[in-house]
């Protein structure tokens, strides 16, 4: 017997695409409807995100549906949750992963070593910030936001030399035809979770889990879990300069991470391998904040500021 499903989704073109994703693979079966929720990310578009701080800012109306049973789940990219859910609430499925590294864009330029001295590159994450400064210090970084049209509009129109989007996104909406350089996880270390797809349920919601579970992929679940591991142990979110990437290949996990100033000026990298994803993640956390990672973030913060929650 289907299920009526009603799947929260914020209205970018992104998010679309993603729920519409989810629908189609759901659609045998059960009635789909998708609900579009202004979140408050959406509604602050000119100010760069890691100075809006707001936790949750892309997921919390979407969560408040959800609780309030108007919608029975809703479609993430997982970089955007999180690290820790309320109790009311479950990830039920993590799609396979698209590739989660990063991508410059550019008309004229080929990679980031072919960038001219001084040129203006956009992104508004200081994670890719701080690594592009460790790279190329001469760069000027500008902030970039709005969704992935909006941003490839401003490069084509001349305002940047070049921008930094994610694989993933650029794939699933089919604009590719700027990207120039799939940047190295060793030059640029991407986002925890980034191109993995979540579908948060209604915690304890039988019915919604059991019909969405055939979606869940081992291999993003290992990998993702030892990821936010990592973030969660250094206390950061989407907005802070840590990269993690992890891959998992015949029950080996392999973590490599990286916290930078935004500046650019300290990096510290770690790699380790393991069989948990929760210790792996924890373990190479721990030695990053001990070997001065807890100090970059401070200085992010200000001098002993709570880490703000990813956003």
């Amino acid at each position: 017997m289907g299920l009526r499903l009603k799947i929260g989704s914020r209205g970018s073109q992104l998010a679309l695409w993603q729920a519409n994703h989810i629908a189609a693979r759901l659609q045998y079966g059960h009635e789909v409807e998708i609900k579009i929720i202004h979140t408050t990310g959406d509604k602050i578009t000119d100010v760069a995100l890691a100075k809006v701080g707001a936790k949750g800012m892309f997921t919390k109306e979407i969560e408040e549906a959800l609780a309030a049973g108007d919608v029975d789940l809703a479609v993430h990219s997982l970089k955007d949750l999180p690290t820790e859910l309320a109790e009311q609430f479950e990830i039920a499925a993590l799609l396979a992963r698209e590739d989660p590294r990063d991508a410059l864009c550019s008309k004229n330029f080929a990679s980031i070593e072919e960038l001219p001295k001084g040129a203006g590159v956009g992104t508004s994450s200081l994670r890719r910030e701080a690594q592009l400064k460790a790279i190329r210090p001469d760069l000027l970084v500008h902030p970039l936001r709005g969704n992935v049209d909006t941003r490839l509009r401003k490069l084509e129109s001349g305002e940047y030399d070049a921008i930094i989007l994610a694989v993933a996104g650029l794939r699933r909406l089919g604009r590719t035809e700027l990207v120039r350089q799939i940047i190295p996880v060793e030059l640029m270390c991407p986002a925890a979770g980034q191109g993995a797809l979540a579908i948060e349920i209604r915690a304890g919601d039988e019915a919604v889990r059991n019909a969405i579970s055939f979606l869940d992929d081992k291999a993003a679940r290992i990998e993702t879990t030892c990821e936010r591991a990592l973030l969660k142990t250094m206390g950061g979110g989407c907005q802070v300069p840590i990269g993690a990437r992890a891959t998992w290949q015949d029950g080996l996990l392999h973590l490599q991470a990286v916290v930078a100033s935004p500046d650019g000026s300290r990096m510290l990298r770690e790699s380790a391998a393991g069989r948990d994803p929760v210790e792996l993640g924890e373990a190479v956390g721990d030695n990053l904040l001990r070997r001065g990672g807890a100090k970059i973030l401070d200085q992010v913060y200000g001098q002993n500021a709570s880490l703000p929650q990813q956003p």
